[in-house]
């Protein structure tokens, strides 16, 4: 018999697989925002102005996503992970540091957005099959952004 999650109705046995999945999401978007501010304090050169505003509107977004994924998790009545060595043992993307120039940090960031980008469309097919319209929207809405954020990240390397 299924047991169903209260809450929202989902099976709780999903619930704990995809909440595996968001918190894997969870930890590389903190990787993600340390990497910004790290570029946003490092970033050197003629592009400084532009890419250090950039940086911290990207970062400041971050923030606002993993706020959503660690919600996201505890409305599937899940524990958000929430220690720094926990987003360490658990990050997939690649770690930024004493990165200064802006189209190395550029390129980076494009690497891991492409990373994470995987992740999010595993977590969009299997919330998807599994009638969770609200992990599934909040992945697709992340995918949107992440690919016209590529593109135009892409376009200043040009």
């Amino acid at each position: 018999m299924e047991t169903l999650n209260k809450n929202v109705g989902l099976d709780q046995d999903y619930n704990i697989t995809i909440s595996n999945k968001l918190n894997i999401l969870l930890a590389d978007y903190q990787i993600h925002y340390m990497n910004l501010r790290g570029m946003h304090w490092n970033v050197k050169g003629s592009n400084f102005f532009l890419l250090h505003e950039k940086f911290e509107e990207l970062y400041t977004e971050a923030t606002e996503t993993v706020d959503e994924i660690a919600e996201r998790i505890l409305t599937l009545d899940q524990q958000p992970l929430h220690t720094f060595e926990d987003y360490l043992e658990n990050k997939t993307i690649r770690i930024i540091k004493e990165v200064s120039d802006g189209a190395t940090g550029i390129s980076l960031l494009i690497n891991n957005l492409n990373e994470l980008l995987i992740q999010e469309r595993e977590i969009l097919e299997f919330s998807s099959d599994n009638n969770d319209e609200g992990t599934a929207t909040l992945v697709s809405d992340l995918i949107t952004g992440q690919e016209k954020l590529i593109w135009m990240l892409k376009s200043t390397l040009k």
